[in-house]
């Protein structure tokens, strides 16, 4: 079989990029017009699930706590649609292997003899550095870039390593961080980031209802208030992501050390 083939009995895990479908690849979307069955994230829109025209749809989303399928049941909906010879799909947001859960849905399919391929998307950090006009890396300031989830379940407190985190030549792009806001400011801080790091805050990013929101990690806490407890959130930190301005000066002090 051709490694990029869409045979009956087949998943692919394809990643649906950020939101806008001009963003989706190629294969992404020669891969939705040939689906059978459609198992997408409740983010993705309606305009990348309109390019899937003859696939059945089924929304197995989880947002911001509420989950319309937990992931075993996802796994084995997936399972029989392959068995019974469909052409599957699993749609999600940004890139698959990102905090997508891949890992346990390839496992699972292969452990059981079902074929199953990547197809990676763009993923939503990469999208909200370009609306922002920013970078992820810079020269000299920025040599490091850390994807980290801010998910946790209720009661229980982020267990992450802030000193590591905290590393001043680090970029930091902090995944469904929004309700973690203020704890994440107050152990960045103390494990020695610097207040006036600059931060940028992403929302809805590649959509219409995109905001981009800028300012210091000291403020960050008060900065999140301003969005949707619902609105899906990204924050990145470091000084890649500060306005021009002041990129060009620190760039200038780091040259003259």
């Amino acid at each position: 079989m051709h490694p990029d083939a869409f045979e009956p009995g087949t998943v692919w895990l394809v990643g649906a990029g950020p939101g806008d479908p001009d963003l989706l690849t190629r294969k992404a979307e020669r891969l939705l017009g040939q689906a059978d069955i459609v198992f997408h994230d409740a983010l993705v829109g309606k305009a990348v699930l309109a390019l899937a025209a003859h696939a059945e749809l089924v929304s197995v989303g989880k947002r911001s706590g509420r989950h319309s399928k937990g992931q075993e049941q996802i796994n084995d909906l997936m399972l029989l649609a392959a068995l019974s010879g469909r052409k599957v799909l699993r749609l999600k947001g940004g890139d698959p292997s990102i905090f997508g859960r891949s890992a346990e849905e390839l496992d699972h399919l292969m452990e059981r003899g079902v074929p199953v391929r990547i197809c990676p998307g763009i993923t939503t950090a990469s999208a909200a550095a370009a609306s922002g006009l920013a970078s992820l890396t810079l020269r000299g300031l920025a040599r490091k870039l850390t994807f980290v989830t801010a998910h946790a379940r209720v009661g229980e407190t982020l267990d992450l390593d802030w000193e590591a985190l905290a590393q001043p030549d680090a970029t930091l792009a902090i995944y469904m961080g929004r309700s973690a806001a203020p704890d994440i400011m107050r152990a960045l801080i103390a494990a020695g980031r610097a207040p006036d790091t600059p931060v940028m805050i992403a929302t809805n990013v590649s959509l219409p209802t995109e905001s981009v929101i800028r300012g210091r990690l000291d403020a960050l806490g008060f900065l999140v208030r301003a969005i949707s407890e619902d609105a899906p959130t990204l924050i990145l930190v470091g000084e890649a992501v500060a306005t021009r301005g002041r990129q060009s000066t620190q760039a200038q002090r780091v040259q003259s050390c």
